[in-house]
């Protein structure tokens, strides 16, 4: 089961269809991991509950895009849980020349991904986890987010 929350109403005034890319973005993501029995909850939230979220958890004081927060094995199968901060996303989004739309789905790939036990710590680990965020996307319809016109 994929549970959306839209905590920032911003969310659904810029993406009226959020709630559905999301969780599409999600099952698309568990399905390439073979975990689609899994559950994963998203909150579509602001920049402060971000910011509050990684300082509590992760010790640095600022908002981010997507944080991933895996759950222990638990019967429900509850895999975990993302929260995703409206501005910092549509900040990116701009600045890349992305829709917000597709930027969502990436970060909700990532997130998951990271859910799943991928990472991007070290240059064969991102090699292999943006080959999956890649070809997921690519299932939905979504560009390369790490193609040329992409900054860095």
């Amino acid at each position: 089961m994929i549970d959306v929350e839209i905590e920032d109403e911003a969310w659904a005034a810029a993406l009226p269809n959020a709630e559905v890319l999301a969780r599409g973005s999600a099952l698309a993501a568990l399905d390439a991991e073979d975990a689609a029995h899994e559950g994963v909850t998203i909150l579509l939230t602001d920049d402060e509950s971000v910011r509050a979220l990684n300082a509590r958890f992760r010790q640095q004081d600022k908002p981010t895009n997507v944080l991933s927060f895996p759950a222990p094995r638990n019967p429900e199968l509850h895999l975990g849980d993302l929260a995703l901060a409206y501005g910092v996303c549509a900040r990116e989004a701009a600045e890349q020349g992305k829709t917000l739309a597709h930027h969502l789905q990436h970060l909700v790939v990532h997130g998951v991904l990271h859910l799943c036990g991928h990472d991007h710590m070290g240059d064969d680990e991102a090699e292999v986890m943006e080959d999956l965020e890649r070809a997921v996307l690519a299932s939905l319809g979504v560009p390369d987010p790490y193609g040329d016109a992409q900054p860095g």
